[in-house]
């Protein structure tokens, strides 16, 4: 049998096989072709003594040493097939999920109690609500690193290097001296968070972050953290929502403490509690994540299709209004979330589909409304000066443009059937430490530049 046919049923097999294992946090990339020598070697074997090429696969599989937990997972996705037999008996190194457990729900605890810090300084989170946010990543990132390093067993090197970053965080999110209602500090309070995510970034990927796999690792985790942590808000919701409830029922007044203990630190230890479920559950949540993206992709190109067609058939420009600003740059970067984490979804080895057509549109649009945005933020300077807002504004729709752009151009050859689909992975990973530049940029430069305006 010709076990090296690209169209043959087993080399679909291991093909899919492949992909799986390039999408797990479990193994490095580095080490899959290794792995997939070993797989035809025990394939190989197999077929020798008569098994057919389906059996063979599977009992050559169950053999790889080291890959029980991996097996048990695509057993769960495939559950159809003869893996939920052979592979799903084995353990599952219940003394290791048990330690990863207390672990996360320990910094959870911590980062908890972290938020309510300043108190012990006087600094009562309703009347120095500003000192809040521009600390608000350094109370929960530095933890959540904390667990990653753990979990991935990273040198006292890597640490060292991953806690500069954090410390100069802490400097100049404090030492500036802010006014009142100052623009540079809620520049600050909205970009150093953006900033160390990509330093947390770092510690999730360990090794393989300079490696696309690693970082588009880092992207689904993400977007798989954003659903969890909306889930458990949704859940605490309702839970607060009964617990005053029946609180009152006895005459009892609980909201002071909802308000000042259970909110804040509920919200900041959700975090780390979100992201242990996302590495526990992963199997689970890759199911939903592509399943939302594909619900909201088209649904954003008929918002944007129909904005561009308004401004067209109206004439009217944009408002460059703060609040309309802000909130036109969100819908912006939540198109660009449902790009990166549509691409991360994907098999790049599947051929071109209507979706990435969808996509293509959906990149466009939100091109030619970035453009927009930016006419309308360069005439408001010209006219008026420069402001730390409108600069920020200004620098961040650039950033958009160009990912945006070339992201259009990759995708487009893509479906011309020009280009590999990992280009545009490449591309969108590639680009993420751009975004954590300009972030520094506006924390570090931006205050003493506008004179702490």
């Amino acid at each position: 049998m010709d076990t090296h046919n690209s169209n043959s049923p087993l080399e679909q097999q291991i093909s899919q096989w492949r992909h799986y294992l390039r999408r797990r946090q479990a193994i490095h990339n580095v080490d899959i072709a290794e792995l997939e020598d070993h797989l035809r070697e025990q394939v190989s074997v197999l077929l020798n003594v008569g098994l057919t090429a389906d059996e063979a696969f599977l009992v050559a599989v169950k053999r790889i040493g080291n890959l029980d937990e991996l097996s048990r997972e695509f057993a769960r996705e495939h559950s159809d097939r003869l893996w939920k037999q052979l592979v799903l008996s084995s353990g599952s190194g219940p003394s290791r999920a048990r330690t990863d457990t207390i672990v996360a729900f320990c910094l959870a605890v911590a980062t908890a109690l972290a938020i309510k810090a300043p108190a012990l300084f006087g600094l009562q989170l309703r009347e120095h609500g500003n000192v809040y946010a521009r600390n608000l990543a350094l109370f929960v990132l530095p933890l959540l690193t904390a667990y990653f390093v753990w979990k991935r067993r990273l040198a006292t090197g890597a640490v060292f290097r991953l806690a500069i970053p954090f410390a100069a965080a802490l400097v100049f999110a404090n030492v500036y001296p802010f006014p009142k209602q100052a623009s540079t500090e809620g520049l600050t309070a909205l970009h150093l968070p953006i900033a160390l995510w990509i330093v947390t970034g770092a510690a999730y990927a360990a090794t393989r972050w300079r490696q696309v796999d690693g970082r588009m690792d880092f992207i689904r985790f993400s977007g798989e953290l954003f659903i969890y942590y909306v889930l458990i808000a949704l859940g605490g919701g309702v839970f607060m929502g009964f617990t005053a409830a029946i609180f009152r029922a006895i005459g009892v007044n609980v909201e002071p403490i909802l308000e000042s203990w259970i909110v804040p630190c509920g919200a900041a230890g959700a975090v780390i509690v979100a992201s242990w479920l996302v590495e526990a559950k992963q199997s689970v949540i890759e199911n939903m994540a592509p399943v939302l993206t594909r619900l909201f992709t088209p649904l954003f190109t008929v918002l944007l299709l129909m904005f561009l067609g308004t401004i067209v058939y109206t004439g009217r420009g944009v408002d460059i209004a703060r609040n309309v600003l802000i909130a036109f740059d969100l819908l912006l970067v939540v198109v660009l979330g449902l790009l990166l984490y549509s691409i991360s979804a994907r098999d790049p080895e599947a051929p071109p589909n209507i979706f990435d057509g969808l996509q293509v549109v959906l990149v466009i649009s939100a091109l030619l409304a970035d453009a927009v945005a930016l006419s309308a933020i360069a005439a408001r300077i010209s006219e008026f000066g420069f402001t730390p807002n409108r600069v920020a504004a200004l620098g961040e729709n650039v950033i958009l443009l160009v990912n945006l752009a070339w992201s259009a151009v990759l995708y487009i050859r893509f479906l011309r059937k020009r280009l590999a689909f990992t280009a545009l992975e490449r591309w969108q990973t590639s680009y993420l430490p751009v975004y954590a530049v300009w972030a520094a940029i506006v924390v570090i430069v931006f205050p003493p530049l506008f004179s702490y305006q």
